[in-house]
């Protein structure tokens, strides 16, 4: 194998895990290091497909909880289509590095804010829901990523966690495969982005049981927090990488970027590990 089809193979093992854990993650972790050695252009129509089989799968291990979530799911899921179809424009026109630039820039605030707990309930869901899923749109078809903006908002909802997942199922469904239609009538499915597929679907058959048995073991939120910090961490290096190949900032100054992501994650982790430990002599004061 080549070095970048063994790396692939790694990168989608580790995303698989934490697919099969959280339900939810695959893109979220292969893109930012993918995008270190492939295009987007190349990377998304491998990854779409693929995506289809498992927001399918999610969507059926929680298939109870999808009449109390699916009237409230409505909103996004029909603004998801004109964003999708605009984002595949840009994918189709858009100078790959810039892509590049784009998904990183879009994902750094996302994470950082997903990492920082942030919680602030919708209270118009309906109106605040087409906007959203209108964003959320042009955020996948560009990046083939929407757990962390997904996350964030749902997370806000007050949904069990069933409920969550359900919900998440719909969503991510529905836009998978609106934005795989959209790559095939756009022409963006080509023979090395199919190449991709053969080290990928054995690193998701191996990964998917693996999360779904570690989850049952581990703190759930414990392993989501770690997770974003991997994902801030390869974010942030990412962006500072092509702000030094575009030229944006030169030299080794546009690695600062980089620090100042690192620097914030650090501080929400610890943060994040104070008040689960100040959580925890609580409970054994309580018991």
């Amino acid at each position: 194998m080549e070095p970048a089809s063994i790396a692939l193979t790694g990168i989608t093992l580790v995303a698989a895990i934490v697919n099969g854990a959280l339900g939810y993650g695959f893109s979220s972790i292969t893109v930012p290091v993918a995008l270190l050695f492939l295009t987007a252009r190349v990377l998304n129509p491998a990854l779409v497909p693929i995506e289809v089989a498992l927001n399918a799968g999610v969507l059926w291990v929680n298939r109870r909880s999808i009449p109390k979530v699916w009237r409230r799911m409505l909103p996004i899921v029909a603004a998801l289509g004109p964003g999708i179809a605009a984002g595949t424009t840009l994918v189709s026109f858009v100078e790959p590095s810039w892509l590049k630039l784009l998904t990183y820039v879009t994902l750094v605030p996302l994470i950082l804010l997903q990492a920082a707990g942030f919680r602030r309930p919708i209270r118009s869901e309906r109106s605040a829901g087409v906007a959203f899923g209108a964003g959320l749109g042009v955020i996948y078809s560009v990046t083939t990523i929407s757990g962390p903006p997904l996350a964030v908002a749902l997370n806000n909802q007050g949904l069990a966690q069933q409920e969550f997942r359900a919900a998440l199922g719909i969503i991510r469904l529905t836009e998978s495969t609106l934005t795989a239609i959209a790559y095939l009538l756009a022409g963006l499915y080509s023979r090395d982005s199919m190449a991709l597929l053969l080290p990928i679907l054995p690193s998701i058959v191996v990964g998917i049981p693996i999360g779904a048995q570690l989850i049952r073991r581990i703190r759930p939120e414990m392993f989501r927090r770690v997770c974003m910090s991997f994902d801030a961490w390869i974010v942030g290096f990412g962006l500072s990488s092509v702000l030094r190949q575009l030229r944006i900032v030169d030299g080794r100054a546009a690695y600062l970027v980089f620090v100042a992501v690192a620097l914030i994650d650090v501080w929400l982790l610890v943060r994040f590990f104070w008040r689960l430990r100040l959580a925890g002599a609580d409970e054994s004061m309580a018991a």
